[in-house]
């Protein structure tokens, strides 16, 4: 159950594949729910609208009834990932420690799921679980001392170094050197691995810090 899902909703699973279901009797919850065990098993790139409708018993063109394309459902499914993946800062810990857990579990999830880093990398997500994620990272930078609006470059260049990371892990995810590689593509993986991106985000925060610092003894 998504949490759009309202008591007493129908289940999808409910439905014997090989029946038709009853017009009217599926909702977009539940197509949401459908459309992620898909993304989450066998891949988005292999899930298709007619597929989904075939899991739900029901015509294709039921479906768009509820939603508009296969974007606009992998939006709502990467949306419901966010949520349960929970890719949002810790209630205590040092400032630091607690943007490096949101930015980490963003990176991880960007790694693990195709279907999140194709809608990162499609258009801006500004779904409610990556504005909540957004708004809860913000607050967590004005406490530490940045003002509104170096809190929100900051937070930019957290985003951006995140999704880019992730997106050139994945991309070399499956590369393997040659037999003949010299010892620097030899290195290269170790470019794209977790300890990099935490090292790295190190660095980028402590600019931040000290960046900070002088901008409150220049006020």
């Amino acid at each position: 159950m998504t949490r759009r899902d309202q008591p007493g909703s129908p289940s999808a699973t409910s439905k014997p594949a090989s029946r038709r279901a009853p017009r009217g009797s599926i909702s977009r919850p539940q197509i949401i729910e459908a459309a992620l065990k898909a993304v989450t098993t066998t891949g988005f790139e292999r899930m298709t609208i007619r597929s989904l409708a075939s899991e739900l018993g029901v015509a294709p063109m039921s479906l768009y009834r509820y939603i508009l394309d296969k974007d606009d459902l992998l939006d709502e499914v990467v949306d419901e990932l966010l949520w349960r993946s929970q890719p949002i800062p810790p209630r205590s810990g040092s400032w630091q420690s607690r943007i490096t857990t949101a930015a980490d579990g963003l990176r991880h999830l960007l790694e693990t799921e195709p279907a999140a880093l194709y809608v990162y990398l499609r258009h801006p997500v500004v779904s409610p679980a990556a504005i909540r994620r957004m708004e809860m990272m913000l607050h967590i930078l004005r406490d530490a001392g940045f003002d509104e609006a170096s809190a929100r470059e900051a937070y930019a260049a957290i985003q951006t170094y995140t999704i880019g990371f992730a997106a050139l892990a994945a991309s070399r995810a499956t590369w393997v050197p040659k037999d003949d590689a010299g010892q620097v593509a030899v290195e290269l993986p170790t470019f794209t691995s977790p300890r990099q991106f935490a090292r790295g985000l190190r660095y980028l925060l402590g600019g931040m810090q000290h960046e900070a610092r002088a901008t409150r003894r220049d006020a």
